[in-house]
């Protein structure tokens, strides 16, 4: 008999043998990441979309003969020309005003808010100046974040246009793309402002995409002629600055907006006369930062 068969060796249980299980790997989720913000105590809000629907038959008829009386305008301007413009005015036009403040219904296309939807104490107001012919931004700024004791930082109060809808509550986009420079006519404080243009995106993660450039105010009872070229602005993702950089679109611009949160607390004040956008000849640059290429050229 051979030593082998002699020697008995224990058995060899199965699981011993193999290799131990590596850690499943824990990849980020964006869509996770990408989450409407929900204020840190409270809970999530599971109610099904259709039961906040407000079934009220006058308000449907109400809303049938508007979404018509939009879509006849939509064909009846493109008879005319792009906008209802004659066509040799839309291709000569070197200026256009998007936004003026002349009475109570201008105010009706802007939104404000602060902090206080997080909890903080912020405050801010929006009405028409003297004389009814400018839009009046004013508030107090306060930093203190709200003790829910995960919010850190707190502080900001910003004004931002309305989604503009087309018949049926299409979205209507703004065509910038035969103007180079925005033009806003202001009167300030002296502190310094962001200046937010939201553009049309092909994919949900990037809905919060944001370009931004800063706007100085001087402060004083005189008014500001600010002129800023559209390839200034910087992309941002809620808040973030993107190493992907590249330069806005144009073509289809959604809104518009300005933050105020230099962590100066204090009240605060701003004067809009109006916000255009216009052709500088004298501007030839495409882009004012640096865009690296994937695929560099050997």
């Amino acid at each position: 008999m051979s030593l082998l068969r002699m020697v008995r060796l224990p058995p060899v249980k199965p699981q011993q043998l193999l290799l131990p299980s590596a850690p499943p790997v824990c990849a980020a989720r964006r869509t996770v990441i990408q989450g409407e913000y929900r204020r840190p105590g409270q809970p999530k809000d599971d109610t099904p979309a259709w039961m906040k629907i407000k079934f009220d038959f006058s308000k449907g008829v109400e809303g049938i003969k508007k979404h018509f009386m939009l879509l006849r305008r939509e064909f009846l301007d493109r008879w005319v020309g792009p906008e209802g413009k004659p066509i040799i005015e839309h291709m000569l036009e070197q200026n256009r005003l998007i936004w003026e403040f002349r009475g109570p219904e201008s105010l009706e296309e802007w939104t404000v808010s602060s902090d206080r939807e997080i909890g903080g104490q912020s405050e801010v107001y929006l009405k028409l100046g003297r004389n009814s012919n400018t839009c009046f931004l004013y508030g107090t700024l306060c930093s203190t974040p709200p003790k829910d004791g995960e919010t850190r930082y707190s502080g900001y109060c910003s004004m931002r246009s309305k989604q503009q809808l087309a018949s049926f509550d299409r979205k209507k986009h703004f065509d910038w793309s035969s103007f180079n420079t925005l033009h806003l006519r202001i009167r300030g404080d002296g502190r310094p402002w962001m200046i937010n243009i939201a553009a049309e995106t092909y994919f949900s993660h990037q809905k919060d995409d944001v370009y931004s450039y800063f706007l100085y105010t001087r402060g004083g009872p005189y008014w500001q002629e600010v002129k800023i070229p559209f390839s200034k602005f910087f992309l941002t993702h809620r808040g973030r600055i993107q190493d992907n950089q590249h330069p806005l679109w144009l073509d289809k611009v959604n809104t518009i907006g300005f933050t105020l949160g230099d962590k100066a607390d204090g009240p605060f004040q701003l004067e809009i006369d109006y916000v255009g956008v216009c052709k500088d000849y004298a501007h030839t640059e495409d882009f004012a930062y640096e865009v690296y290429k994937r695929n560099p050229e050997v």
